[in-house]
Formats: C-alpha cells, structure tokens, sequence
C-alpha cells in the first residue's frame, strides 16, 4: 500500500468511472487498474464492483473510504501549514530572549521588521527566560533564535554579537552613593547588592568585574528579572551592577556609570549549528543582525 494508491482509490470512489477518474488523475486507465488491484491485493478484499460500465464501492470499499478520505485530509492540511510555516512571506519565526530586551530591543526590532509590507504576514512566538533557560530550548528545538548572553561550553550553538551594553551601578536616590557622578567597584565593598540569579548570562560577567577588583560582594537577594533588579533597588533595598538599559527612565534610581574596572557586554544572537533554518527564520536572522548595526538604546 502506497500513498499514491491511496489518492486514486479516494478519486475513483468519488467518480465512480475509470475513464474519468484516470483523466482527473492524469494517468492512463491501465496504470489506475494496477493500482487499485495492489491495493486490494494489499488489503485481502474487493474494493470495488462492476455496475454497468460504471463501478461501486463494496461494504468494505464504503468502509475504508473514511478512513483513507480522514487521512489524505490530515496529510494535505498538514502539507498546507507546513508550506505556510516555512513560507518566506507568511512563515513563523520561534524567538526566545532574555528579560534586559523585553521592553525596549525586541519591540522596537520588530515594530521595523513589520514596517515593511513584504514581512506583514509574518508571525511570531515570543518568549522569555534566563540565558541558560534559552539555551536549553534551542538545544530541544522549542527556539528557532535566540537572544541572550554568551554561554560558554556550548559547542553546538553559533552565537554571533549583536549588541554592546554598558554595565552601571544603580542605587537609590537616597542612598550614600547616590552624591556620585561615576564609580569604581572598590567603593561598593560595604553596601549589600542585589544580584542576578545563577541562572542570569549576566551573572558570570558581573563576577568577574568584582573579581578585578578583588570584591566580594555582599549579595542581599538574587534575582531573575532586571524590573525586579531596579524595584528592589529604588527602595533602598541594596545596589545592583545592571545594564544601562532604557527600562532604567522608569525607576527612581540613580545610574552610575563604572569606571573601574573595565568591561565589555554583548547581547547575542544564537541558533544551532547544522540543523536546518526556514527561509523565513533566515530572512528574520539576516534581519536582526543589519537591524542591531544602526540600533540604539534611546
């Protein structure tokens, strides 16, 4: 039994004709002759009867046209979302990106991605996580993109720079340290921090700024979200080392560029190596990189 045979059983049933159905099908009548004499080889019974110069479906051809008819419908819708999934000018795009790029880069991304006409029909998952959260969906295929932070160990994934981000202190208004215009991270040493969680692709980085400065930093609470970052924060809860990001605005929070030591971040974009891309993941891919050339934070 084959896919084929199937497809000009249903044609045949439908019509009722083997003249007709072999020109509907555009085969010749000998070949669909064949076919459904396999088929019924294959099945051990008699699909159809003689009627006339017409034929009929037995009891049996009656009974399995509903199965084959439910099964050719599920493969052709199937064949017709999939073609739309991967259709450059109406696929879907899985996307994943950490918290620092929620209220601000992904939007603004995407709100010029839809600027043009030709992307309209586009669609998109969106979701959110930690860096290592993300990583682990891309390895389980949840994400077509991601982006996220540097991972390290992590052979089978590209991550190509697209972003650079400043790293501040933010402190209360009222905090001691807010009479500052700028610091250095030896002069952190005696205030509590909140902290970004383990899980954070920001937290190795912030590490090892204390590192240079040979810091160990009184970690008050750790956190995921750079809200909550700030939130705690403007209360005067502790200080935190953040990203200079546009969120920031919205707090009352003073931002404190660090001098000392120096540093560099990155935001990435990452996918897998070696596993095949839909021309409109690609298309979108090419896109966010000439996008993050000219992007800027304001």
């Amino acid at each position: 039994m084959n896919l084929k045979h199937l497809e000009y059983f249903r044609v045949l049933a439908k019509l009722e004709h083997y003249t007709l159905a072999a020109e509907k099908l555009s085969i010749t009548q000998p070949t669909l002759t064949y076919a459904i004499s396999e088929l019924e080889k294959d099945l051990g019974t008699y699909l159809f009867e003689k009627r006339g110069r017409n034929v009929r479906l037995t009891k049996y051809g009656r009974f399995f046209l509903n199965y084959v008819d439910n099964a050719l419908s599920e493969l052709e819708k199937g064949e017709k979302e999939l073609r739309e999934l991967i259709s450059p000018s109406h696929g879907t795009v899985d996307l994943a990106f950490i918290y620092t790029l929620g209220p601000h880069f992904v939007p603004k991304m995407i709100q010029k991605f839809f600027s043009n006409k030709d992307f309209e029909n586009i669609s998109f998952n969106f979701s959110q996580g930690t860096t290592q959260a993300i990583i682990k969906g891309l390895k389980e295929e949840k994400f077509d993109l991601a982006f996220c932070s540097f991972a390290a160990n992590e052979p089978d994934i590209n991550f190509i720079p697209l972003i650079e981000q400043e790293l501040v202190l933010i402190v209360s208004n009222k905090h001691p340290l807010a009479a500052y215009d700028s610091i250095d991270l030896k002069d952190t040493a005696p205030f509590p921090f909140v902290y970004y969680s383990k899980e954070s692709g920001i937290r190795p980085i912030i590490d090892n700024l204390f590192n240079k400065v040979n810091i160990t930093p009184k970690i008050i609470c750790e956190v995921e979200e750079d809200s909550a970052v700030a939130g705690l924060v403007s209360i005067n809860y502790g200080i935190a080392v953040v990203p200079h990001i546009w969120m920031l605005n919205h707090f009352d929070v003073k931002v404190l560029p660090i001098l000392n030591p120096p540093h560099e971040r990155f935001i990435y974009i990452a996918y897998m190596k070696d596993k095949y891309m839909s021309p409109t993941v690609q298309l979108f891919r090419n896109f966010a990189i000439n996008y993050s050339k000219t992007y800027t934070e304001n």
